[in-house]
């Protein structure tokens, strides 16, 4: 079982309050008020430089509503041509920002330019995937979740790069070898659902020729991933149930519905991070606290001092 896990948010952010100098993340169509106020948290804590990007009367507006008028913030006009997260990313380019963030806009207005290859922002043989981490009431660790926002239905090559992401994630954030449930509605294989069956073919696949540092379970339901007396009463013999630190799952729709149902009907808090770009990218929804743009500024700010992140050049 793992030796460390991460228990809530405050390695994380004390990763975030260990980097050399602020991270500069610009903030694309910063007129979004929650963003702003956890960007200005971050930045008081002194491991973020925001830069608001967009329409400059509207950021203007918000500052004036969340009685920031007078801070001393960068705030960069983009409201004419390209769009302000186009702006963004050419100031990524430039090495004028180390970070991206969503701000006001849809996810797919976000996603689209960021995911284009004229950008240079995405390796060649790089899957970029969507991490929320989530602090569930009731489980004593955070659990990692993905992909709940980019795969629609990924096949299993497709999903052992995203618990490779996941591991490399969890590894920065304190977790050495972590342990990894391949969610699925049963726990054993059925030619009817094909997931399961590649499930399987995973775990098997990483006991043979590791492709990720971790103790990968699968099929499992959810059930047996977070309580161990269910697993001893249903006889499922695993070690790590009760005690996973992540959970990647077979397709967009069970994973969005998931972490929605956790936040809205469970009391989850958490944060959403993209993983496999040249930098980290920060998303969390418009409608989010301000805690939540916070935490995910500061899982950047953890991934970016860390070194996992060469020195980035387009």
């Amino acid at each position: 079982m793992s030796e460390k896990f991460l228990k809530d948010f405050d390695g994380i952010i004390e990763k975030a309050k260990a980097v050399e100098r602020p991270m500069r993340v610009v903030i694309a169509a910063a007129d979004a008020e929650n963003i702003v106020r956890g960007a200005f948290m971050a930045q008081d804590a002194g491991f973020v430089e925001p830069i608001l990007v967009g329409n400059e009367g509207k950021i203007r507006a918000v500052l004036e509503t969340i009685g920031m008028a007078d801070r001393d913030v960068q705030v960069v006009d983009a409201s004419g041509g390209d769009s302000s997260i186009q702006y963004a990313i050419e100031m990524i380019n430039a090495g004028s920002a180390d970070c991206l963030m969503r701000g006001n806009s849809s996810t797919r207005d976000f996603l689209m330019p960021v995911l284009n290859k004229s950008n240079h922002l995405i390796q060649d043989d790089a899957l970029v995937t969507h991490i929320n981490f989530l602090k569930v009431p009731g489980l004593e660790r955070l659990l990692a979740i993905s992909d709940v926002t980019l795969l629609i239905n990924p096949p299993m090559e497709i999903r052992k790069e995203v618990v490779k992401n996941m591991v490399k994630a969890l590894n920065v954030f304190g977790v050495a070898r972590p342990n990894i449930a391949l969610l699925a509605l049963v726990e054993k294989p059925s030619y009817q659902m094909r997931d399961t069956v590649e499930d399987q073919t995973m775990v098997r696949d990483n006991e043979r020729r590791p492709f990720a540092d971790c103790n990968l379970v699968g099929p499992i339901a959810y059930d047996l991933i977070v309580n161990k007396e269910a697993a001893r009463l249903k006889g499922f013999d695993c070690p790590f149930c009760g005690e996973f630190d992540g959970i990647v799952v077979p397709n967009l729709a069970t994973g969005n519905v998931m972490v929605k149902v956790l936040q809205q009907s469970a009391g989850a808090s958490g944060f959403g991070v993209l993983v496999g770009a040249k930098i980290p990218i920060a998303i969390t929804s418009r409608a989010d606290k301000p805690d939540q743009a916070f935490q995910s500024l500061a899982a950047c700010a953890a991934m970016w001092g860390s070194g996992v992140y060469k020195k980035f050049r387009a």
